[in-house]
């Protein structure tokens, strides 16, 4: 652990201060232990001039070498800017104080170079953090609360990347019926519903640790455990646009799949999805490179792998979800799961569109529009077609979705993959 904060220069990052994170940063990386931080920084201490600035490049190289190594975890409880900042980019996870701020370059430099005046919280606040950039996993109220939730945090991964997550005792048993899932789920694929009640059904009582909550909430992450064993969880929202992908979401899931493979903690996945998010400015932010975030980190996890297809599971945002084509292990399916292309009213549209043009009567043509889409639904959207070609392992009653996750977990709780010799993936930044 360690503290940078307080002191004559408002915890200021000079050479001896980064010497000293550095080699705690080495130290934790050698003897294969966590690390937290508790920050406060003003940022590069201005009395030492340029030598202040390769500190804390010193430091950022630090901390990249233990990235992926052991775990750690960021606290900051106050000002956190300019150069230094960046370092809580890097950091695995990052909990602030409601009173904290970071930005890299602050109030005075935006008027400068944009007229506009902008307050420290209003340009870097814990809110605009947990809500917009998503660096921030939860926002507490005091430094005691921030560095107790970083720990529970950091208690669902092992100490570093050769070691196996923490298995803890659990009352809740892996075999009882999973029956506020299957009764949270409506049967209309178009109605709305909280895949949190989904996820803190199926996985042990009160284990779920939901991080990012405010930012993309059409994608929910978090930590939980199954039977005791850690599990990263990724799901989509059906209450926030659909459930559809976008930008933010797309790296937000992202995001934990690369750090649960990092450290050796298993992948749940729940798919309820109608697709990528449309729309100009969408695509203009980047929907196919981040999009592609998600393609690389899922296509690259080594680690078991189990998703869940609640209802819809349409087009690319179905592949992307950890489907089989992405190399999941066990792919699992309620019966009311609908695995396709589109769904049978877009389907419908593309496939028939000129013959229905064609029927003048509009009674008739609605009717021939209804048994068409009905048609198509019952041949190519259910998991039983999915199922026969391999694409899901087992189609399961919604109720028994618990023992069937925790099952399919023990049996890959073995699973070792060999890997590829490379300097490194040029993945999709």
């Amino acid at each position: 652990m360690f503290r940078l904060e307080g002191g004559e220069h408002r915890g200021a990052l000079g050479p001896a201060e980064g010497l000293t994170v550095e080699r705690v940063l080495e130290m934790a990386t050698e003897l294969g232990v966590p690390v937290l931080g508790v920050v406060a920084t003003s940022g590069a201490d201005v009395g030492h001039g340029v030598a202040s600035l390769h500190a804390w490049g010193r430091v950022a190289r630090a901390l990249s070498a233990a990235s992926g190594v052991v775990p750690v975890a960021m606290v900051v409880t106050g000002p956190c800017v300019s150069g230094p900042a960046l370092l809580l980019g890097v950091a695995d996870i990052v909990v602030m104080t409601s009173e904290a701020f970071a930005y890299v370059s602050g109030p005075r430099a935006v008027q400068g170079f944009t007229a506009k005046v902008v307050g420290n919280r209003e340009l870097g606040g814990a809110d605009v953090h947990a809500l917009r950039t998503g660096l921030a996993w939860a926002v507490e109220n005091d430094e005691e609360a921030a560095i107790d939730a970083a720990l529970h945090a950091l208690s669902y991964l092992p100490p570093n990347n050769h070691e196996e997550p923490p298995v803890s005792l659990s009352a809740d048993p892996v075999g009882r019926d999973s029956e506020l899932a299957a009764s949270a789920v409506p049967a209309s694929p178009t109605a709305s519903y909280d895949v949190r009640v989904v996820i803190e059904d199926v996985v042990d009582a009160e284990s779920f640790f939901e991080v990012r909550s405010l930012h993309a909430p059409n994608v929910v992450t978090g930590l939980a455990t199954v039977g005791g064993q850690p599990v990263g969880v990724i799901a989509n929202q059906p209450s926030q646009t659909a459930g559809a992908i976008d930008v933010d979401g797309a790296s937000k899931a992202a995001r934990l799949v690369q750090l649960c493979d990092a450290f050796n903690v298993a992948l749940l996945t729940f798919v309820d999805t109608p697709g990528f998010q449309p729309g100009k400015d969408i695509e203009w932010q980047g929907m196919i490179r981040h999009g592609a975030e998600l393609v690389h980190a899922y296509a690259a996890a080594t680690v078991p792998r189990v998703s869940v297809i609640l209802r819809k599971a349409y087009g690319g945002a179905y592949i992307v979800m950890d489907s089989k084509g992405m190399g999941n292990d066990t792919c699992l399916a309620w019966p009311s799961a609908e695995v396709a292309v589109m769904g049978a009213q877009g389907a419908v549209n593309i496939l028939h569109g000129r013959r229905l043009a064609g029927v003048e009567d509009a009674a008739a043509r609605d009717q021939e529009r209804k048994t068409l889409e009905t048609d198509y639904a019952e041949r190519y959207c259910t998991p039983a077609i999915a199922a026969e070609r391999g694409f899901v392992d087992e189609v399961i009653e919604p109720a028994d979705t618990r023992r069937a996750v925790a099952g399919a977990l023990a049996a890959l709780r073995t699973k070792r993959e060999r890997l590829t010799h490379r300097r490194h993936a040029n993945t999709p930044l």
